[in-house]
């Protein structure tokens, strides 16, 4: 076990040693075109946000640019198809999350790509619950609200989603579900506009994540009715979870969202542990980590080969989940 344990601590410098001189130069990556940083969603959202804050250290720490590219669509699958067939010589890299790289595949009969064999895991930036919210001037003030009201109505209470087969979808299925009560899905392609149409009162509710929610909690455009999480967030210490709602068989009410980078599959592995050493760093900086703790996000320290272990498990998670709830999606 020793052994093996040293022969991987060793593997990394020994992947840097093969990189280029020009790579293995702190703070300098090949010259000629920029890292392109692919968002599969719209801006405004979680994985755009939390891209455009990494790409503003990432690109001086590699002596390059890296450029934001958003490609939304079908849940983060337009983007992630785009990503998984450039060529994988370190020059793109792509947001993934819990939709792109774990829900998707179990949704979607005919995903262009595949989340485990398409990519290469480079770091997992970090996990999130998520937020139940409505608009600031909205009836509904706690979860038994939105139950009652959504029971009353044709085709239940209408609640938006960054996308189809999102976590944000993915929450509702399961409220819908455990509750017995009905709601109507309106799929966007990312939470900044979703989350827009919310605080206009075109939309009932949204589950979002405290990284895109929270401004605008605090803010007050938005009313927080419960977090996904098992314990309340200390971001949020006034809102209750979805299982302290006292509602038969929302008792284990639990979601979870995270957000990853990956590269195509065939990226060199030294270039994907410069890239993970690159953003591990910037992450465990005092302002990174101040500002993912006021998002209610947990930063990540995973290594390459935890994240894919990660990331097959939670693959298997959302595809009893979805089976169980009968969620069923065309495309």
């Amino acid at each position: 076990m020793q052994r093996r344990q040293l022969l991987k601590a060793a593997a990394v410098p020994l992947a840097l040693a093969c990189l280029p001189a020009a790579v293995r130069a702190q703070g300098n990556w090949p010259k000629g075109k920029p890292i392109t940083y692919m968002v599969p969603f719209a801006t405004g959202g979680t994985t755009d946000t939390l891209g455009r804050l990494i790409a503003q250290q990432l690109g001086p720490a590699l002596g390059t640019t890296v450029v934001i590219e958003n490609k939304g669509g079908a849940g983060g699958s337009v983007g992630s198809e785009l990503a998984a067939r450039a060529q994988p010589d370190g020059f793109t890299i792509l947001g993934g999350t819990i939709s792109s790289h774990a829900i998707n595949i179990s949704l979607y009969p005919k995903l262009g790509y595949d989340p485990v064999k398409s990519f290469t895991p480079v770091t997992l930036i970090g996990t999130n619950p998520l937020v139940l919210v409505v608009a600031a001037n909205s009836p509904y003030k706690n979860l038994k609200d939105v139950l009652e009201a959504s029971k009353k109505r044709q085709g239940g209470l209408s609640s938006a989603s960054a996308g189809t087969g999102t976590s944000q979808h993915l929450a509702l299925e399961m409220l819908g579900w455990k509750s017995g009560v009905k709601f109507t899905h309106v799929p966007y392609k990312g939470s900044g506009p979703a989350i827009q149409d919310v605080m206009g009162g075109q939309v009932d509710m949204m589950f979002d994540t405290t990284v895109v929610a929270a401004p605008h909690i605090q803010s007050g455009k938005l009313r927080a009715l419960a977090v996904t999480s098992r314990q309340r967030l200390d971001a949020l210490k006034d809102v209750p979870t979805v299982a302290e709602s006292g509602i038969n068989g929302l008792g284990d009410f639990e979601v979870t969202s995270w957000q990853a980078i990956f590269a195509p599959t065939g990226t060199p592995d030294a270039i994907v542990q410069r890239l993970h050493q690159e953003i591990a760093r910037i992450i465990a900086t005092p302002d990174m980590q101040a500002r993912l703790k006021s998002m209610g996000m947990d930063a990540s320290t995973m290594s390459t080969t935890q994240v894919a272990d990660f990331q097959k498990a939670e693959v298997a998670k959302w595809a009893a989940v979805i089976k169980e709830a009968n969620v069923k999606v065309d495309g």
